[in-house]
């Protein structure tokens, strides 16, 4: 049982959490570089926590050279804070295709972030999914996720953490905890509180 967790451990960690971040990175910068930048206030009075703009219904579409589909980011509502310089966007929803073609998406009620698209956080139903695939030597790569209320990405320092419950699945594996703090420098993942796992054999085709 131990060897099965440990050899589950580090397969999940090394492409699931760095797909999270990378979706997130790759989604997220290309949102903040495509809204407006405003000229800052004469005015020496502290800025207040309200939007300065907004956007409705949006939708922003990245290509790659061959005019392929890279990302997209949806969003029903988004608002930008001059005073702490992040973008609340409501009811999110991000796709994010690799070299391959392999699809990972992410979802959540509302997500923030910050002005270089360095720091996400997901709020509400956060849910990441990779999609599986099999890669050119024949690996096949199983479907896994990432389930909680709160997702929190540190992208400059590869570093994925949650307060909250989360869920784990890859396959038919599952594990919960109530924290977790991923470092993908470090190849180190902590799950705290109340940590379960079930792991299943895999079935010969």
């Amino acid at each position: 049982m131990n060897h099965m967790l440990r050899n589950m451990w580090q397969q999940l960690s090394l492409y699931l959490p760095v797909v999270l971040m990378g979706v997130l990175a790759f989604g997220t910068y290309w949102l903040v570089r495509s809204t407006p930048q405003l000229v800052p206030s004469e005015s020496s009075a502290p800025a207040r926590h309200e939007a300065d703009y907004f956007m409705r219904k949006f939708s922003v579409k990245t290509f790659d050279s061959a005019g392929h589909l890279k990302s997209e980011v949806i969003g029903t509502d988004a608002r930008h804070f001059p005073d702490t310089d992040t973008l609340e966007i409501d009811l999110v929803q991000i796709r994010s295709f690799d070299e391959s073609g392999r699809l990972t998406t992410a979802t959540a009620r509302r997500a923030v972030t910050n002005s270089d698209a360095s720091e996400v956080e997901l709020f509400g139903d956060a849910h990441v999914v990779r999609e599986p695939s099999t890669e050119q030597a024949g690996n096949v790569q199983t479907r896994g996720e990432f389930r909680g209320e709160f997702l929190h990405a540190f992208l400059k320092t590869e570093r994925i953490t949650s307060h909250k419950p989360v869920e784990l699945i890859r396959g038919h594996d599952r594990f919960t905890a109530d924290m977790m703090d991923f470092d993908n420098m470090d190849r180190v993942i902590q799950l705290k509180g109340h940590v379960k796992g079930t792991l299943l054999p895999s079935v010969a085709p």
